[in-house]
């Protein structure tokens, strides 16, 4: 059958097609994605603007239309950080399954977790041990480990790349002081979060997805997205400390021109590496495995395990 899958992130709204049935590997047939930033629609009282909602609503009527041209048989729609966390996230979701009739569905960031776990697990498969995935989304960083498929720990902080930038990284590019602010912070909350990973025990293979890592570990000479999901690609953490204080140094429109660095994302990368590389120093982690499935994926797959 053909599923498709919207997701709805701070950054951007993106439709994944795919080709599935039970028992098999998901191929993707289309993908759409429309830059949409919806976490710069937001208030000084964490409520979404109306701009941002008639957006939104536009944007997920336009991958409705195509995912019909596309023949999409069971269509998934869902949301993160951007809309769980606004006062008024009821209201927009109200409006726009009025005007499109989808229904978006509220993730937590735990079931963001565990859903992005689920995917890497059936990436690497049984052979792999117990598995620490590692994900930075525009709001939120998830931490998940386990041996099974579903993991033993799955954790969720707000330190997603493009809300430390906002918070802690004015300034084109930002001052010496505030990139020192942003490590310090997001160090102090990470590490009075993960004593539950600290207790689950030493990891077999880990691992780490999203644009964010890919954009890092592609700066530290990772292959290119031409090459292929098969390509191993790594970003190592001494690598990862040399690219933090090169982004640090360099304007928005700098970065953008570095290899594997995409327009929309070089204003954040950044913040997602400053995170990162926390992640990485305070767990120990000397390499990271760019995986190419996360979180839709992970939900895909929960889909057709439902279907059997």
């Amino acid at each position: 059958m053909r599923l498709g899958v919207i997701d709805v992130g701070s950054n951007t709204v993106h439709l994944l097609v795919v080709d599935a049935h039970p028992g098999a590997r998901p191929l993707p047939a289309s993908s759409h994605k429309r830059l949409l930033r919806l976490s710069e629609h937001v208030g000084d009282d964490g409520a979404i603007a109306d701009e941002g909602a008639r957006q939104l609503q536009r944007f997920v009527g336009e991958c409705l239309e195509i995912a019909e041209d596309q023949g999409v048989e069971d269509l998934m729609a869902f949301v993160t950080s951007a809309i769980r966390e606004a006062p008024n996230g009821d209201a927009v979701l109200a409006r726009v399954r009025e005007a499109t009739g989808v229904s978006l569905t509220v993730l937590s960031g735990e079931e963001e977790a565990r859903a992005t776990f689920l995917a890497t697990r059936r990436w690497y498969g049984w052979s792999a041990g117990t598995l620490l995935v590692v994900d930075i989304g525009g709001g939120s960083l998830e931490l998940a480990q386990g041996m099974d498929e579903e993991p033993d720990v799955a954790l969720s902080l707000p330190l997603g790349a493009g809300r430390v930038t906002r918070m802690y990284l004015p300034g084109d590019p930002p001052k010496a002081s505030d990139i020192r602010e942003a490590r310090r912070r997001a160090r102090a909350d990470i590490a009075s979060s993960v004593r539950p990973l600290a207790k689950a025990g030493t990891p077999d293979h880990i691992v780490g997805t999203s644009k964010t890592i890919r954009s890092l570990a592609r700066l530290a000479g990772a292959a290119p997205s031409a090459e292929g999901p098969y390509a191993v690609r790594l970003l190592r953490r001494d690598d990862l400390a040399d690219i933090v204080q090169r982004l640090g140094k360099k304007s928005v429109a700098a970065r953008a021109s570095l290899p594997g660095v995409s327009a929309s994302r070089a204003g954040q990368l950044l913040g997602g590496a400053i995170v990162i590389e926390a992640v990485m120093d305070l767990l120990g982690i000397e390499v990271l495995e760019v995986c190419p499935w996360a979180l839709r994926e992970g939900l895909i797959l929960r889909r057709l395990d439902g279907l059997t």
